[in-house]
């Protein structure tokens, strides 16, 4: 019989693979297992099922964010590809920078090893019912969690469920939007039923993600942009591609397809609960605040509440065997190097712009407004706790400096401002691009991300293991979510307001009463501050197609500048002082690094030049 060798990652093997026979024409590759060998153990079947988890990634813990192809943040650094994205120039022949998260040929490589196991588990011949029945819900978990990966990213795409060998034909035409959902929704139920009754562990699917995974992909296909005549009436560029099928329901009950989310949704929340969603009334600013920083730490770090961790149904850790940090300062130990301030000689990765920032509340629940006096001479007083908890700005607390900062910063607080120094001048702060500490290296914004970053002031973000927070592929309240703006689309706007005031008395903000319109508006924004740096806004501004006012409306940034109060002298070493200085704060068009715009062929990725060109049969996206 010909043997197959199957790579196995993240595992030594190389016991098993010494023979004790000296001839050397009968020695087995010691970087390979044969497939009789992998399907005959239990745990090198496992270890195929932890290769195939391994295509996940850092999850979201890149040093490139999709954040920053949203109106969530802005890329620092110029030269990554990036505005070859946000400026709409992005062609199939000159792809902008992809992650391999979602790209298509990444995502098919796990497919495919996704498909093998598929295929050998019901026969393979380890002595492990309950093991095998768990390796086989994995792999019907993951195959769908790529395929939607694609979905979400290019529309619908060719499904493939086995595995090809060298003498398939490679060519194959994509798949419709319907067929796509079809089929992972059918994968998920497979994996949900095969996960029933197993134990749970942390980094790996269980029935609870499948289900969450299930109800995310009912909630898109029930959106606008899957809405085939919904999609056409808002966008002459999808009105026009003759093959919207692809993309969108032709036709259909679009209100089933919204029952189907909101019963999907419904499901996990009868089935498990998510973290203090059960309170009556708002907590105080501060608990606000500190669950919030919990939730973003996923129970991985002393700063926060452990119990946070009942939030994550599917998530990426540290300590999983197929999610080595092997890059560093890339990954999940490093978002405080890849992000924080140039000051903590941080690189300022993707950086919060303005629009985000505006977006969060007052303590009140208005809308934050710049044509207020009071808010517009402290925007940054009074706003919803969650912000504090995001959002590193100027003046704010932070993390000690290191030892040769801290003379410059002995207060610890964020610097991205321009300070009076009297007749010196003007004093750049620590975290500017005119910082005398790493100035390259600074904000473009005049902010910091802080969320997902640990709090830990024993911890420095710039060495190596700095922290161990985990990626939230799914939460529990990305599925609340869900299920608030299904029960929006089907009318039954009381159950929606009930559960969105779960999330905002979490969070210490006062009750929403808002009906029709109004309370969709209130959704949307409360699922994007929750749900900030989650990789969600940007397939929520495409799904909701509102992305020509979301990313089309380009990046605003701060300008602070303190000036002294009559009388005063400046402060040495400066510290932030309303009492010896006035502060403005102008909001500016940013003129650095990319110049945003949106063009309707963005709704999709391109299927890249090549990839058409070895299949003839795949049709390219609209507008490439």
């Amino acid at each position: 019989m010909r043997k197959r060798y199957i790579y196995i990652f993240m595992i030594s093997i190389t016991t098993i693979l010494v023979s004790c026979d000296k001839d050397i024409l009968n020695t087995v590759p010691l970087d390979k297992v044969s497939s009789d060998a992998t399907w005959s153990d239990g745990p090198l079947s496992q270890a195929f099922i932890f290769n195939v988890y391994s295509f996940l990634g850092y999850g979201g813990f890149e040093e490139q964010q999709l954040a920053s192809y949203t109106d969530e943040a802005m890329f620092t650094h110029s030269g990554r590809n990036i505005n070859t994205f946000t400026e709409g120039s992005e062609t199939a022949s000159n792809l902008a920078w992809t992650s391999d998260t979602y790209s298509w040929n990444n995502m098919y490589l796990a497919i495919r090893e996704a498909n093998v196991a598929i295929q050998e588990l019901p026969e393979s011949t380890f002595d492990d019912d309950n093991l095998r029945d768990r390796l086989l819900g994995e792999a019907y978990f993951l195959r769908a969690y790529y395929y939607q990966q694609l979905l979400r990213f290019y529309g619908g795409v060719p499904l493939i469920d086995v595995p090809y060998t060298l003498d398939d034909d490679y060519s194959i035409a994509r798949n419709t939007y319907d067929e796509n959902v079809q089929f992972i929704v059918s994968d998920l139920d497979k994996a949900a039923s095969l996960l029933e009754g197993k134990a749970e562990t942390a980094g790996r699917a269980s029935k609870l993600s499948a289900m969450a995974l299930k109800s995310r992909v009912l909630l898109y296909a029930a959106s606008d942009l899957h809405d085939g005549p919904t999609a056409a009436a808002k966008s002459s560029e999808l009105s026009s591609y003759s093959n919207l099928d692809l993309l969108a329901y032709p036709s259909g009950d679009r209100q089933a397809r919204w029952a189907a989310a909101k019963a999907a949704a419904k499901a996990v929340l009868d089935a498990t609960s998510g973290y203090k969603l059960d309170l009556t009334a708002p907590v105080s600013p501060e608990e606000g605040k500190a669950n919030y920083v919990s939730l973003s730490m996923g129970g991985g770090s002393a700063v926060g509440d452990a119990a946070a961790a009942v939030e994550l149904l599917f998530q990426r850790t540290e300590t999983a065997l197929y999610t080595v940090e092997d890059n560093w300062p890339l990954g999940g130990l490093h978002v405080g190097i890849n992000n924080g301030p140039n000051g903590y000689h941080n690189w300022a990765g993707n950086t919060p712009i303005q629009q985000l920032v505006d977006d969060y509340e007052m303590m009140d629940g208005t809308s934050f407004d710049w044509n207020d006096p009071t808010e517009s001479s402290e925007p940054y007083v009074n706003r919803d706790p969650r912000f504090y908890a995001s959002i590193l700005y100027d003046g704010a607390g932070w993390k000690p400096r290191p030892p040769d900062v801290a003379g410059i910063d002995p207060a610890n607080e964020i610097q991205t401002g321009y300070y009076d120094n009297g007749p010196a001048g003007k004093l750049n702060g620590i975290d500017t691009r005119e910082s005398t500490i790493e100035n390259w290296n600074g904000s473009r914004t005049g902010y910091y991300v802080r969320k997902f970053i640990d709090p830990d002031p024993g911890l420095a973000d710039n060495q190596s293991n700095a922290q161990t927070v985990p990626w939230p592929f799914i939460r529990y309240t990305e599925v609340v979510l869900n299920y608030v703006e299904a029960c929006i689309e089907t009318n039954d706007e009381g159950e929606a307001r009930d559960w969105l005031n779960k999330i905002r008395f979490r969070a210490g903000m006062p009750a929403i009463t808002e009906t029709g319109t109004a309370l969709m508006d209130k959704y949307r924004n409360e699922r994007r501050i929750e749900l900030a740096y989650e990789e969600h806004r940007y397939h929520d501004a495409r799904r909701w197609m509102i992305a020509p006012e979301t990313l089309g409306r380009g990046i605003k940034v701060i300008n602070v500048q303190a000036t002294l109060k009559a009388g005063q002298t400046p402060l040495v070493p400066y510290r932030h002082d309303k009492s010896v200085y006035d502060y403005t704060y102008n909001v500016v068009d940013n003129t650095e690094n990319e110049t945003r715009t949106w063009a309707d062929k963005m709704y999709y990725r391109p299927l890249s030049r090549d990839e058409v060109n070895r299949n003839d049969l795949l049709v390219q996206n609209p507008g490439y």
